[in-house]
């Protein structure tokens, strides 16, 4: 490994997501391992530019795994998208001598961060913290392992008031346009129906899940709505469907930011500590402009250019057959 770079700045920028503490903590301690300074910049390219930074050691991460959220914090900066700001970021990272940079987020992040790359040449790696899981070039994003669960437990509430009453429930989760919270907690949670935006289902197709015009055997309904939905969201549904039938008693329940928070699951704090790892490590080894991802549980270093050439992380076709096979 190559051991000329000395210290390194770390920073979460973007929507939080359950895991980035713990991929916060990977990274400082590897440093502290491989004996490079630590910095912490925070409020993301926010604190870049006004020169918010934090030198951190071994113990400044202790006991921040197990708690949701960013002790970086994470702010948009706007400021960051001009030419201006971005050189107060580099002038205020030259002066602390800081060399290399990890950043924890989603595709925005990454976006600036490779400008800044090509403008200044500052190598840097990515790590991929995002609860929609919607990025390629990685089986996994951290943070999306917590919101489905969140999402289930939620959805098994619902089922148990929606049994007592015979109603039919529309819960929306996040997931922006990536479908994978949707489809999975709907498969998880035994929905009647999961509305994604990875597939062209019309609302009759949906409304015929519901067997409103026929006998039905079933206690209760409960659809599954991403909130990027291309056939509307979970009020404008539940609006279609009570204008079409008076058979059915609806409800709406969006979970929204429910799914940001909470303690992360075990593999988010596994897959947080292995990216986070694999970040410092990749840096020493000359990795530069990289997104660190994992394909098959083993530890992969894409390119940006080709993360960003491809599209989003795809729902395989298996879940979608699986999910219509368990509706019925």
């Amino acid at each position: 490994m190559e051991n000329n770079i000395r210290k390194i700045g770390v920073f979460t920028s973007g929507g939080d997501a359950p895991g980035m503490n713990a991929a916060i903590r990977a990274v400082v301690r590897a440093c502290t391992y491989y004996k490079k300074d630590a910095y912490g910049i925070m409020r993301g390219y926010e604190g870049m530019i006004e020169g918010d930074l934090v030198k951190l050691g071994a113990r400044s991460v202790g006991n921040i795994i197990q708690r949701g959220g960013t002790i970086l914090k994470s702010a948009r900066s706007e400021e960051f998208r001009t030419a201006e700001g971005r050189k107060k970021a580099y002038e205020n990272l030259k002066a602390e001598g800081i060399e290399a940079l990890v950043a924890i987020g989603g595709d925005g992040t990454f976006t600036g961060l490779h400008k800044f790359y090509e403008e200044y040449r500052v190598p840097s790696v990515c790590i991929p913290g995002t609860i929609d899981n919607d990025l390629p070039g990685t089986d996994y994003t951290i943070g999306y392992d917590t919101a489905t669960n969140t999402a289930v437990e939620a959805i098994d509430r619902i089922r148990d008031t929606a049994l007592s009453h015979n109603r039919l429930f529309f819960v929306e989760v996040m997931g922006r346009n990536s479908g994978y919270i949707a489809i999975n907690s709907g498969i998880a949670g035994g929905a009647t129906g999961i509305v994604i935006p990875e597939e062209n289902m019309s609302f009759d197709q949906l409304y015929n899940l519901l067997g409103a015009d026929k006998e039905t055997s079933k206690k209760s309904n409960l659809i599954v709505v991403a909130e990027g939905s291309k056939i509307g969201d979970a009020n404008t549904l539940a609006r279609k469907v009570a204008e079409r039938s008076s058979y059915f008693d609806i409800k709406v329940t969006i979970l929204g930011h429910l799914q940001r928070g909470g303690a992360p699951t075990y593999f988010d704090r596994v897959l947080a500590s292995k990216m986070g790892i694999a970040a410092v490590e990749g840096l020493m080894q000359g990795q530069k402009d990289v997104m660190v991802g994992i394909k098959d549980n083993k530890i992969v270093y894409n390119d940006f250019n080709t993360i960003m050439a491809q599209k989003h992380h795809e729902i395989d076709s298996e879940s979608l057959r699986i999910a219509k096979i368990l509706s019925i």
